[in-house]
């Protein structure tokens, strides 16, 4: 057994039946590469031969009574392959849009928690051809960085297969209650101060970050702080429905603007949502007149206490200026709150999310969270946030799944209650490949939002040949 950490742990507590705490992910595939020809059951054989590479596709959680402690991993001993894989025929003429219909559907339902927390479909039967592989990974096993972990164990540097032979797979058989109790009561018993030190790192942080912002002159830094965003017709109380959409831009177009105005490839990518954001809202009729505040994650790997963490992330709030209308004064007023946002950060403790799960008995965190969503407590109060944006670093080099070559990857990270949008961008050999997720029956048509962030970013590249030329 191996108990999760209590920043593991958050994402489990904070799921309900409405909020659901996976990460879905497309990766776009071109069977033509296969050197024997693409079939399903090669694509399957060749995930069997790396499950070992992936501990966690083969265990399963289970929860302690009375929620002594937080949840520990088992392996699974009935553990089987066609419960988390499987291939889809999409008809043979299905096409970008049929996709993200299907992708959707397919995020708008759980993962079922008797068994190891992951699904795969493979999507055959699209009209160009080519495979897309979806897959549903509990965000307990899986964050930016692991997850782009994870995806490094099922690809290869080239197209000739070498499917490797698994060691055989044994597992004991599950533990009892009895076993599950002696296990809680002992780790609480072997560190009994564990919450007495969670609670001191976080008062810790609250500290330094009242003294940074509140404690400095007018011209310090000043971070977004949550509960200051302006209410918008996305930030309302959840439904179980999910829908997607993608679209993709040229790194090279981010990194032209990127050093013509001196900014980093994220606030330009912040930039490029603000100015979709600016549209989406004014197509719905309402345009706020202050900033967006989104949560922006960042990672903290080899920064927190709980080194074996899987979820080494914290957030930092920035302002988006979707009531500047100019592109350029909305990348200059991005980077500058990220500026400040980075060193108001760096006062708020690595930490802290598994610091204030570990302060609070999940019993009370999961019955908060279930309260929250079933009475509608978004719609009443005000939003800790607008939306998520993340930028996950990819692939700059050519990869191959089970032979075939890797041609797009796009990431879905999960809604939060009172938050209806979710925007990820991963970037994959010379292209920034753009994910957005959505809850249709609060934030509708969001097709124009991704296609608007990739006009955003060609927006601010004409602005940066402008400006050279100028020069």
């Amino acid at each position: 057994m191996e108990r999760i950490t209590a920043a593991d742990a958050a994402f489990l507590y904070m799921e309900n039946p409405i909020v659901h705490m996976h990460v879905t992910g497309v990766l776009v595939l071109d069977p033509t590469s296969v050197p024997a020809g693409y079939s399903f059951d090669r694509f399957r054989a060749h995930v069997i031969s790396r499950l070992h590479r992936i501990p966690v596709f083969r265990r399963r959680l289970l929860s302690p009574p009375l929620g002594i402690d937080h949840p520990v991993w088992v392996d699974d001993p009935d553990f089987d392959i066609d419960r988390h894989l499987r291939s889809v025929d999409l008809g043979g003429d299905a096409s970008t849009e049929d996709l993200a219909a299907w992708v959707g559907e397919y995020a708008s339902s759980p993962l079922d928690r008797s068994v190891p927390l992951w699904e795969m479909s493979v999507l055959e039967g699209l009209a160009d051809g080519s495979v897309a592989v979806v897959s549903k990974v509990h965000h307990v096993a899986v964050d930016g960085v692991t997850g782009t972990d994870l995806m490094a164990q099922l690809v290869d540097l080239e197209p000739e297969i070498d499917d490797e032979s698994p060691p055989p797979y044994r597992a004991d058989p599950l533990p009892n209650h009895v076993e599950l109790t002696y296990d809680a009561v002992a780790s609480r018993i072997v560190d009994p101060l564990r919450g007495v030190r969670a609670l001191g790192r976080s008062l810790g942080s609250v500290g330094r970050v009242v003294r940074q912002v509140v404690g400095g002159d007018d011209a310090g830094p000043s971070m977004a702080r949550p509960f200051e965003a302006p209410r918008t017709f996305f930030n309302h109380s959840l439904s179980p429905k999910r829908s997607v959409s993608f679209a993709a831009a040229p790194l090279d177009d981010l990194k032209l603007a990127k050093s013509t105005f001196g900014a980093t490839v994220n606030d330009v990518f912040l930039a490029a949502c603000t100015q979709a954001l600016r549209g989406y809202l004014t197509t719905h009729g309402e345009v706020p007149d202050r900033p967006l505040v989104v949560s922006v994650p960042v990672s903290v790997h080899g920064e927190v206490t709980a080194g074996r963490a899987t979820n080494q992330v914290s957030t930092m709030f920035v302002r988006l200026p979707v009531h500047v209308e100019d592109p350029v004064e909305q990348l200059h007023a991005v980077k500058a709150d990220t500026r400040d946002a980075k060193v108001v950060h760096g006062a708020i403790g690595a930490d802290m999310i598994g610091d204030v799960t570990e302060v609070t008995p999940p019993a009370i965190f999961n019955l908060a969270s279930r309260m929250y969503s079933s009475a509608g407590l978004a719609d009443r109060l005000a939003p800790i946030h607008n939306l998520v944006i993340s930028n996950v670093p990819g692939p700059p080099f050519p990869l191959y799944v089970a032979g075939a070559r890797l041609r797009a990857v796009y990431p879905f990270g999960p809604l939060i209650e009172g938050s209806a949008l979710n925007i990820t961008v991963l970037s994959n050999m010379g292209n920034m490949d753009i994910g957005v997720i959505a809850c249709p029956d609060v934030a509708p048509g969001i097709d124009e939002l991704a296609v608007g962030i990739a006009d955003g970013i060609e927006v601010l590249r004409a602005a940066a040949v402008q400006e050279l030329e100028r020069a």
